[in-house]
């Protein structure tokens, strides 16, 4: 394991381009839970009201019961008030430099990649924060959702709002997938996939895109998952410890 933060390290002090692949063991560290447990959901996966999580946070429940879903959207930015980032977040930040493009492509709805300081995000969810106009498209970042009425309006044309972020049953941002497109066609040095299952095919096809290309590959996940066979190196620690190392691997 040692000989591997100090080649990853290399790696690192060599890259110009690095992408770093984020899910939600990246949150946690910041004691942020996932859906199912900021949306009180049971062992079942049966919420309070007696709805699947997916369902209750689906675009269709979204356009049939905006009350019901609403309700659990502000759970949802309760579980995330007053959280900062964590050392993962800051060392992907502190890895910009003016020779080297970091790009963060995440699925977590925080916004805690930017707070730390990284500038190119791919918010493949979207922003829980970011409270957009279901007609006009008009968009407001919101600190807190504190005060803000159970049926939140826009204010300038009245019309239903709700967060920025992709429902159950919603496609991907077509602006984002476009930028992330462009992004890989650039190339990376290195791929990390960190905190993530890798599940969707978004997620995972980039990182057999790299394998198969030759780009070296990391994975930074306490549990194997279904791209854990194509990295090159592996670590099983948490991902603020685990990038902090291969920070000191850098000299950095």
């Amino acid at each position: 394991m040692k000989n591997n933060f100090a080649a990853v390290g290399r790696l690192l002090e060599s890259s110009k381009r690095l992408l770093f692949i984020t899910g939600a063991g990246v949150s946690a560290e910041s004691k942020i839970p996932t859906f199912r447990g900021a949306t009180a959901a049971f062992a079942d996966g049966m919420t309070e009201d007696g709805m699947p999580f997916e369902e209750v946070l689906s675009g269709t429940t979204f356009r049939a019961n905006p009350t019901l879903a609403w309700k659990y959207l502000f759970k949802l930015e309760q579980s995330i008030r007053g959280k900062t980032p964590n050392a993962a977040h800051r060392v992907m930040a502190a890895l910009q430099s003016p020779r080297r493009h970091v790009c963060v492509a995440t699925q977590n709805i925080d916004g805690l990649h930017q707070q730390a300081g990284s500038r190119v995000v791919l918010e493949l969810h979207g922003n829980i924060r970011r409270v957009i106009c279901t007609r006009c498209q008009y968009s407001d970042y919101r600190e807190t959702f504190e005060g803000m009425p159970p049926l939140p309006r826009c204010p300038r044309c009245d019309a239903m709002a709700r967060p920025d972020v992709v429902l159950y049953e919603e496609s991907l941002p077509v602006l984002v997938l476009e930028s992330f497109v462009r992004e890989q066609e650039r190339g990376f040095d290195v791929v990390f996939s960190v905190g993530t299952t890798s599940l969707f095919p978004y997620v995972s096809q980039p990182i057999w895109s790299a394998a198969r290309r030759g780009v070296p590959v990391v994975e930074i996940n306490p549990e194997r998952t279904v791209i854990s066979s194509l990295a090159n190196y592996r670590f099983a620690g948490p991902a603020g410890e685990t990038l902090q190392q291969l920070m000191r691997e850098m000299g950095t």
